[in-house]
């Protein structure tokens, strides 16, 4: 059966962000408002402090997972900060010895009576936001077709590596649909690859969508395009979508998010990298 195969430091999994960073994404979006580079940044980088969390054990965080970030925008690049800048994938436990900084932040916590209270907790940084030139989206799914392609060979029994694209603006270079099939008709022994689409469109006819199985929702051919090219959710990722996150999707819901709030998008990103069978 697809999707089964264990996920272990002797066989690992990996996932790619390949991130947009023209020059819309500095553009405000959610409430209150946050330029999009800003909010992807910080949803990225949470992820990430959550996923060494997963992997911590006693003797110290294990490589279960190996990650980059492909940024595009200006330039078609790793864009990742600091010591492991400049990296196409990067083992989790050189993630985890390596944040490029922690910053501090203020949260909004239960005081215990009622109310809430600003809380200070230290946040690691290792993906800095960026908007900055055109949307090369062909091209940067080409390199990472390039990256995820070596990756399998390498491990060609791999569950199946995903990959999640989050974009704000049309490609400016072509049509990405063929890359993008291209990629996801790249398989490990346990199956395709998956992609994930989260599009902040500034169409106003759009709304908030979340893993739809259908286009009828959608307000353009844009939207229609990414809605396409992504993966159907796997069945444990349906069933996660249902029982953690209380999200109405079916066996034909698509990894496609338009429109989303920070809190949508990071559960999108939990959603794309649970999988189930972690050892």
């Amino acid at each position: 059966m697809a999707y089964s195969a264990e996920i272990s430091r002797q066989n690992p999994s990996c996932f790619l962000f390949v991130i947009d960073q023209s020059g819309s994404m500095g553009d405000n979006f959610s409430n209150p408002p946050k330029p999009k580079a800003q909010g992807v940044s910080d949803a990225i980088n949470k992820l990430l402090s959550n996923l060494v969390i997963k992997c911590a054990k006693s003797e110290g965080v294990r490589d279960y997972y190996y990650v980059g970030v492909l940024g595009y925008g200006k330039d078609i690049a790793p864009a990742f900060s600091g010591a492991i800048a400049g990296k196409d994938l990067v083992s989790i436990s050189e993630i985890a010895n390596n944040p490029a900084r922690i910053e501090e932040r203020v949260k909004k916590v239960d005081d215990g009576a009622g109310g809430l209270i600003d809380q200070t907790v230290k946040f690691p940084v290792w993906f800095d936001p960026t908007a900055n030139g055109g949307t090369p989206m062909t091209q940067a799914f080409q390199q990472a077709n390039q990256i995820i392609d070596n990756w399998i060979k390498q491990h060609p029994d791999c569950f199946p590596p995903t990959v999640i694209h989050i974009t704000d603006g049309e490609s400016t270079d072509g049509n990405p649909s063929n890359e993008m099939q291209n990629l996801t008709n790249l398989t490990s022994s346990d199956g395709n690859v998956l992609l994930f689409n989260l599009h902040l469109s500034d169409n106003p006819n759009a709304r908030t969508v979340e893993f739809p199985s259908n286009t009828e929702v959608l307000p353009d051919q844009y939207s229609e395009m990414l809605f396409q090219a992504a993966s159907k959710l796997t069945p444990f990722m349906v069933d996660i979508a249902k029982k953690e996150y209380n999200l109405n999707v079916s066996e034909n819901s698509r990894g496609f998010v338009l429109n989303g709030d920070l809190a949508l998008i990071i559960t999108a990103l939990e959603i794309g990298t649970r999988p189930s069978n972690l050892r």
